[in-house]
């Protein structure tokens, strides 16, 4: 709440250095703050009495939004990419698999590697793994598993993180 929208009896008033005015009326501390050219701006309304600030509202804003876009800017979004494989993969096409997965590992993303089973290849789930396995080995330099090899369906899953 800024200015005239401020409806309260008593409010207790910090200037603009952050010196303590005292405790008094919402209309004398509108008259103070309109003789600064400032704004008076309720930042503890929770507090008895009130608090209040003298402060550029506007200034005050456009601060906070810059904080705000700073700190934005410095966070990594991790993304999870998935990398798919059957049980019965060429070599080439492994090898081609784990050269995406090295590229999504450096990037910084998660990847979830995905065995998928279909007919009766399900009753062989032990390929699958054995294979998971020997894909966690391939990119050993640069992710280590996060999850191990699970089982949900006909899909076997493995999570790998980036290391740090």
């Amino acid at each position: 709440m800024i200015n005239e929208e401020i409806r309260d009896k008593e409010i207790r008033l910090i200037d603009v250095d952050g010196s303590q005015l005292g405790i008094m009326s919402a209309k004398e501390a509108q008259k103070i703050a309109n003789s600064k050219n400032l704004d008076l701006v309720k930042i503890a309304p929770q507090a008895t009495p009130p608090v209040c600030r003298i402060m550029d509202y506007g200034k005050y804003k456009f601060e906070l939004a810059k904080k705000e876009k700073e700190a934005r800017k410095n966070q990594h979004v991790v993304n999870i990419k998935e990398v798919r494989i059957s049980p019965s993969i060429d070599e080439h096409d492994f090898n081609t698999k784990i050269n995406h997965a090295l590229k999504f590992l450096k990037a910084g993303d998660k990847v979830k590697v995905t065995v998928r089973f279909r007919g009766r290849e399900v009753n062989h789930s032990s390929l699958g793994e054995s294979l998971l396995q020997r894909f966690a080995d391939s990119v050993s330099e640069l992710g280590v598993v996060e999850k191990k090899p699970k089982l949900e369906g006909k899909n076997m899953a493995m999570f790998l993180a980036p290391k740090q």
